[in-house]
Formats: C-alpha cells, structure tokens, sequence
C-alpha cells in the first residue's frame, strides 16, 4: 500500500499524500481525479495483478520442470504468448477480445515445444536454457517479421512490445482482474502437487501422485498466468525467475508458504520497477520490462555462475 500510494505521487504532475487518499475517497479537484483515478491508480493496479501472476507462474514452472532456472521467459511461454498477441493486434484489430486467450494458446505451444526439445531421459537446466534459447529465437523472428512485413502497424504496438504499462485503463484491469483471479485461486489448488512434485517423480509416484498428469495441471495453471498478463502489458521478463529465489529465501519451499510470498514479492517487484520506469528519465517513461531485463539478467547469470540445477 505504500508503495502504491508513492507510486502514484509521483510523476510529470506531483500530488501531496494529502490529494492522493481524498482523491481515492472521492474527493480532490479535477485534475487530480483525471490523473489519479483515470491514469495511474488503474496502471497501479496492472502492475500489482501482472507482478503476482508473472510470480505465481514461474514459481508453478519451477516446480514442474524441477528447475530453478525455469521462468515464463526463458521456457519461451512470453514469446509464444508474444507472438500471437502481435499477430491479432496488427493483422485483426477488431478482435482484441480474443487475445487473452489467443496468448495462453502461443504461451502453451511455446513451452510444449521447449518440454519435448529438453527431454532426454528426464529434464536437466541446461537442455531448458538451450531449448528455450532456440525456441525464443524462433518465436522472436517470427516477431520480427510480423513488424517487417506490417511497419505501417508496428507504431501501434511498439510500447507493447517492450513490456509497458502505460495507458493501461479500467477495461484493461476489469479483464486482467477476472483472468488473474481465475488464475490465482487455481494455483492455491496446485500447492499439494507442486510440493509433490519436490520429491521427484519416482518418490512421487510412490505416495500416489500420478505426476504427468499433475505436471500438465501446474503447467496450464502456469501458462494461463503468464499468458494474460503478456496480453495485456507486452512481455515482462525474469520476474517468474528471481521472486520465487527471494520467496525461498524467506519462507522455504513448501508452496503453502512460497505461493503466497510470490505474489507478494512479485507485485512489489513489478510496482517498484514500473514506478522507476516512469520517474527516473522523466518526462520520458521507460517501459517496465526493460527496467526487469537489467535486473533480472544479472541475477540469472549469477544462478548460472552457481551452477543451479
């Protein structure tokens, strides 16, 4: 909350604390109701719904593929997801309804593609790295080519592409919301598989769980999570890596406890990264997403300097 309060007192017009809570309540002058409520209160809000979600899945994600390098990045769900939003935003602008959806279905592909290309006698982090880097590099240029061949378009798009929140309205929250509740309330019914899935597939597999099936669960929970919030915001990267380490860190790795921790942490990383994307070049707004990619690429060189596996 004070973060979201901050967040929202600062920028190219400046409210006093004072302005903020009457303007919330009801209150204030105009122009404070217009920028407040109109413009930063909703984006403030996308950013603490997207943060859990991105969370969330990548904490699901590492669960499934026994990997703590997996996120909705790297196992290629952003580009997937990407790739089909741009694709019906420049080609069919009419049926922006439909890209919500249409995201969870590239997201799903893109990381049944990464599954298949890793596996070799169970699944180990560098295949996962090398797989998504070569399904990222697919999705990507196919990207790529949608803004070659549509250039005309591309302007339209281009914010997205780097993973913003700006403009972001009550319409877009009132479609993110139902999204990430339905996403959200369906994680907390994965907590008992995803701890067993902890245990490895033959110890698992001992006390009863029958593992393909839970992993496929998790990993449409996970898919679904990511794959709304890339509709909405555009691609934002490394935070389904780096909140589930720092959620660990804290509460363990029981997901009754690292669940909630990482949507926690999660809408404070992507609130606090999108607040510093608005003010520190300002009047200009960075997009949100390229303040988590200098972030959040140290960190995943530092894992991989670990040697995480």
């Amino acid at each position: 909350m004070i973060l979201a309060i901050l967040s929202m007192r600062f920028g190219s017009v400046s409210f006093t604390y004072r302005e903020i809570i009457d303007t919330i309540f009801g209150g204030g002058t105009n122009l404070s109701q217009n920028i407040i409520m109109n413009v930063r209160l909703p984006r403030v809000i996308t950013a603490i719904l997207v943060g859990a979600n991105l969370a969330v899945s990548g904490t699901l994600l590492q669960a499934v593929m026994q990997n703590p390098l997996a996120d909705p990045g790297i196992t290629g769900v952003n580009s997937g997801a990407s790739l089909v939003a741009i694709f019906i935003m420049m080609l069919f602008p009419g049926y922006t309804f439909l890209v919500p959806i249409a995201a969870f279905g590239g997201g799903l592909l893109a990381c049944m593609m990464v599954y298949l290309l890793a596996w070799k006698n169970g699944i180990k982090p560098m295949r996962i790295i090398l797989a998504g880097v070569a399904v990222n590099a697919i999705l990507g240029s196919g990207t790529a080519l949608l803004s070659v061949l549509y250039s005309d378009r591309i302007q339209g798009v281009i914010s997205w592409m780097n993973g913003s929140l700006v403009g972001k309205s009550w319409t877009d929250i009132s479609s993110l919301a139902v999204y990430s509740f339905i996403g959200l309330t369906a994680s907390f019914f994965c907590i008992r598989y995803a701890n067993a899935l902890q245990l490895g597939d033959k110890m698992a597999a001992n006390v009863g769980v029958n593992t393909n099936v839970y992993r496929m669960l998790l990993s449409l929970t996970a898919v679904f999570l990511a794959g709304v919030s890339v509709a909405i915001t555009g691609p934002i990267g490394f935070v389904g890596l780096a909140v589930p380490h720092i959620s660990r860190l804290i509460v363990g790795s029981d997901h009754k406890y690292l669940l909630p921790s990482s949507i926690f942490f999660g809408s404070i990383m992507v609130l606090l990264g999108d607040t510093f994307a608005r003010t520190v070049a300002s009047p200009i707004e960075l997009p949100v997403g390229l303040i988590m990619a200098v972030v959040g690429a140290p960190f995943f060189l530092y894992l991989l300097r670990r040697g995480a596996r």
